[in-house]
This record gives structure tokens, C-alpha cells and sequence, in this order.
């Protein structure tokens, strides 16, 4: 159990929760999260947002009833946490560009935090939040707003690429990438529906060239052209 410093609203069903703690998370992990008893039965897969000397940060959209009963928790409440889960962003080599899409945005942040250099590239379909916490960072970057944000990326300027995002956008940036040199490794973090967390189910397999594979145990990272996406 952890214990909540703030839970706060950073746009329409976009919330912040930092969650008391000494972890050791990597980035692009995660946590199982929950704020109930029994109902619902399943905890809640979120990102690490950010990890300080306090604690673990989940950057979250309301989606269902779980991260709705999230929203509603306040400081001071206790928090379930599993992990820190799955494996993450890779290490970075050459010129790196960090690409998200929505709440996909949310374990990137972390990630450029412990990168020297990298450019930033951030979609939103209606509202943007967070950016003021992106730019503190003191890496580039750039917001699309209703538009697509890959079409601002050039694959062949960079050496790493990570992408976060739904589905449809993965899809493209692996268009993107075949069609491109092949000089960039690209990663994808995938959004799966999860389970258990921990790899004794299959709710949350993943369809890959060399069989199927486990988005939480294996992944949730996996190298672009693994993965087979509908």
C-alpha cells in the first residue's frame, strides 16, 4: 500500500497521482494500480510519469470505472501498487527522438528526463496538458494539436526513436520506419489491456513475428518491426 500525496486534475479526465514510495523504476515501467477492495476485479496498468526521493507519478486518463474511481481518490488515501513491471526504453545511442500520442505522452517523460538530448514530440486530439512540465526539461519539443504528430518527424534524423500512443499511431510509425533508411532503431510502447501484470495470464498477448509474447512481462517495450499490430 502507498499513501497519496495529490491527485490532481490537469485537463478534462487527465490526472496527475504521486504516490508515496521509495522505488526503483526504470523508464518506460509500470505499476498495477488499485483504489478499491474487489470490485473491479482487475487493478489498473499506469506508466510511470516520474519517480523522485517522495515517490512514483502516474500521468492518467479516465477511461473506465477503475481510473474514474482513481480520479475521485484524495490525499491522504491509500493506493495499491504492483511493481515497478515490465520491461522498458532501451538506452538511447545517437540522436534521439521521444514521439507520443494522447495520454501515450505519459512514460516518455521520464524517460527524457534521463536523457542528455532529445526531441520531444507531443500529440493531442482536443486539449493540451503538461507541457509546461515537458519544457522544463530543457529538451525540444514540439505540440500538435488535432493533427498528426508523426507527420513532423523525419525517421532518418535520428538514431533512437521511442513512440508511445493508440494503436492506429503505432501502425504508422511502423510504415514510417520500413519506408525510411533503416538508421533509426525505433521502440514501441504498447498500450495493452492487462490482467495480472506479471505474465501468468494471456490477457494482454501481444501477436509478434517469432510468435506471441507478453505485453507485461515481455514488454511492454518491443522493437518496432517485432510487432504485428492488427
Amino acid at each position: 500500500m502507498a499513501t497519496i500525496i495529490s491527485n490532481r486534475r490537469v485537463a478534462e479526465g487527465i490526472y496527475v497521482m504521486h504516490a508515496e514510495g521509495h522505488f526503483q523504476a526504470k523508464q518506460g515501467q509500470f505499476f498495477m494500480v488499485r483504489g478499491w477492495d474487489s470490485y473491479p476485479l482487475l487493478s489498473r496498468p499506469l506508466s510511470v510519469y516520474d519517480q523522485d526521493e517522495h515517490g512514483v507519478k502516474f500521468l492518467y486518463k479516465v477511461a473506465g470505472e477503475g481510473t474514474q474511481m482513481l480520479s475521485r481518490m484524495q490525499a491522504g488515501e491509500d493506493v495499491a501498487l504492483l511493481g515497478p513491471l515490465g520491461n522498458g526504453f532501451p538506452a538511447a545511442e545517437g540522436r534521439t527522438a521521444l514521439i507520443g500520442g494522447g495520454i501515450g505522452i505519459a512514460p516518455l517523460f521520464y524517460a527524457a528526463r534521463h536523457l542528455e538530448q532529445a526531441d520531444l514530440y507531443l500529440g493531442y486530439s482536443v486539449e493540451v496538458y503538461e507541457e509546461h512540465e515537458f519544457r522544463s526539461l530543457g529538451h525540444p519539443v514540439e505540440i500538435d494539436l488535432g493533427g498528426i504528430v508523426l507527420d513532423r518527424v523525419n525517421f532518418d534524423d535520428y538514431d533512437t526513436i521511442f513512440i508511445c500512443g493508440p494503436e492506429p499511431m503505432l501502425r504508422t510509425a511502423q510504415m514510417k520506419s520500413a519506408m525510411s533508411s533503416g538508421r533509426a532503431n525505433v521502440y514501441v510502447s504498447l498500450e495493452n489491456r492487462m490482467a495480472c501484470g506479471i505474465g501468468a495470464c494471456l490477457v494482454c498477448s501481444v501477436s509478434c513475428e517469432n510468435g506471441r509474447k507478453k505485453a507485461c512481462a515481455d514488454g511492454p517495450v518491443f522493437r518496432a518491426e517485432e510487432v504485428v499490430l492488427a
